[in-house]
């Protein structure tokens, strides 16, 4: 009699050049290809790897492209399954591999990269939102600008390697001295504010570097931007309270948008999960459901 059961998943795992010598993840593996799993594995080592890895995955027909990294690799893969048909988009998986893995960490994906590689193999696939930004760039995390985007690409790796998230705060507090505004404007649907910005977050996840809860109530699935702006008044209690957002603080501007504009009239530099973009003006749209994703049951970032 022929067997009807079904094959078990295939996936497709494009791992960070830098996590390629992981004896976790190198374990993990073989683990879930002795159990029948059809697991294959591709090392990025440039800019554009990713997007190329993933069209290979596609023609491949798997049912998963994972992303093995942190939130850079993540954003790099998702920008290019977005791109794709909605047809032939298969779900993303996340294997968090990186410094900070804000994202991972926002959805509670396991550290455990047993369990992490697992849930992102089998685990239940939910639509999720991304932001484009002019039309060309994207982030599926969050977009910040201002003095926490200096800090954040002007953190050392060998500090990043040492003390993980905690870095990006500690970097911070060493460089007080090119503490500085962006004068900037923004506007939206039934929303304008203009003046110094010390941050700027613009949030489809909720936190950024390294644990700092930028947009606090944030969702990845309700197709609304969470936008967070920290005027210069308030810098010293706000930076020492890690940028954690107090809606009845004046100096904290906070809104719900499905698309926002910024203007400033010098080059401001936005940090796009991890990739900077610097220009003088932004318009940021959401996608709603633009991917699928797999993520553990009560996700905290899905409504």
């Amino acid at each position: 009699m022929e067997s009807t059961v079904s094959p078990l998943p295939t996936s497709f795992l494009i791992l960070n050049g830098k996590s390629a010598g992981s004896e976790l993840v190198r374990t993990a593996v073989n683990k879930f290809r002795l159990d029948g799993y059809a697991i294959e594995v591709r090392v990025t080592w440039e800019f554009g790897d990713a997007e190329r890895y993933v069209a290979e995955a596609v023609r491949l027909g798997v049912d998963t492209v994972i992303a093995g990294g942190g939130d850079g690799t993540i954003n790099e893969i998702a920008a290019a399954l977005v791109q794709l048909p909605a047809e032939k988009r298969p779900p993303l998986g996340l294997l968090p591999l990186g410094t900070a893995n804000d994202f991972a960490n926002s959805c509670a994906i396991p550290e455990d990269t047993e369990k992490a590689l697992l849930l992102a193999m089998v685990g239940k696939s939910a639509a999720i939102d991304m932001a484009c930004v002019n039309h060309q760039r994207y982030f599926i995390n969050m977009a910040t600008g201002g003095f926490g985007t200096r800090i954040t690409s002007e953190t050392p790796e060998k500090l990043k390697s040492a003390l993980g998230g905690a870095s990006y705060f500690i970097h911070g507090l060493l460089r007080m001295d090119q503490l500085r505004a962006d004068n900037c404007e923004i506007s939206g649907p039934d929303f304008h504010w203009q003046g110094d910005a010390l941050v700027i977050g613009i949030g489809n996840g909720r936190q950024a570097g390294g644990g700092q809860a930028l947009c606090p109530n944030a969702l990845i699935n309700d197709g609304l931007l969470q936008l967070c702006v920290i005027s210069a008044e308030e810098w010293l209690p706000t930076l020492l309270n890690s940028l954690s957002n107090d809606e009845d603080n004046p100096h904290i501007i906070a809104a719900s948008l499905p698309w926002l504009d910024i203007s400033a009239p010098h080059d401001v530099t936005f940090n796009l999960d991890g990739e900077p973009l610097k220009g003088k003006n932004f318009h940021i749209d959401i996608m709603p459901a633009a991917l699928s994703c797999r993520l553990p049951p009560q996700c905290p970032l899905l409504e």
